[in-house]
């Protein structure tokens, strides 16, 4: 697909983890409680496993990694679930503007002035409680319900969302991602995607940062024309 030009670009939609925030630092904390409880040992790769991936595959890949998947029924599992997301929201609560990601709010301040639309593509149930306590909310009026969805990134489903949301062509939306599927996603949806991170990683990225601080309108366009 032939990459759109900066001036067709009319709105963004961002992913929220890794590119606004960090909040990976949180999930991790919680699982590792629940890893914890159940008995199941923990591990970086356990740990890097895990990102990204739905709250209860999250729960059976901890429990396969002691051999624990067949100790609890799906009740049982559904209230370790729970009990991981009533911790990882106690520690959102203590979130501030300060825990908002290098030159993300500056980007954004330019995105409203310069007179493009916003919305947000996140697969979390909690965007909205974190954009609240990082003061963002006013930024994404349009927020994607991961409820409304029936296929989960690289699917562009929910980038599709986003760009219809704000009443705009997929062609006409720039997509904002930190993680190789979600790229996979906005390409897919035939949006143009900025990928922030590793570019060996984020290779299918039509434009690469390697981190939120060096995001501008006029370091797109340069990469985009």
């Amino acid at each position: 697909m032939i990459m759109a030009k900066f001036s067709d670009i009319k709105g963004f939609v961002f992913d929220l983890d890794g590119v606004i925030t960090d909040t990976s630092v949180f999930h991790s904390q919680a699982w590792h409680q629940v890893a914890d409880k159940v008995g199941a040992p923990w591990s970086k790769e356990l740990e890097d496993g895990l990102k990204g991936i739905s709250r209860m595959d999250s729960l059976e890949m901890i429990l396969k990694a002691g051999n624990l998947q067949d100790h609890y029924t799906d009740d049982q599992k559904v209230d370790l679930a729970t009990e991981k997301n009533t911790n990882y929201l106690k520690l959102v609560d203590k979130m501030t503007p300060a825990n908002i990601l290098p030159g993300i709010k500056e980007f954004l301040d330019e995105i409203k002035d310069g007179g493009y639309l916003l919305s947000l593509a996140s697969a979390s149930k909690n965007a909205p409680t974190v954009l609240e306590k990082l003061q963002l909310t006013n930024y994404f009026p349009k927020i994607v319900d991961p409820k409304t969805l029936s296929k989960g990134k690289p699917d562009p489903e929910i980038y599709l969302k986003g760009a219809e949301l704000i009443n705009l062509k997929p062609e006409q939306c720039i997509g904002v991602e930190d993680a190789a599927a979600g790229v996979e996603s906005i390409n897919a949806a035939g949006e143009t995607s900025i990928g922030i991170g590793d570019k060996t990683i984020l290779k299918d990225a039509d434009v690469n940062f390697t981190d939120t601080s060096e995001m501008t309108l006029a370091n797109i366009k340069e990469q985009m024309d």
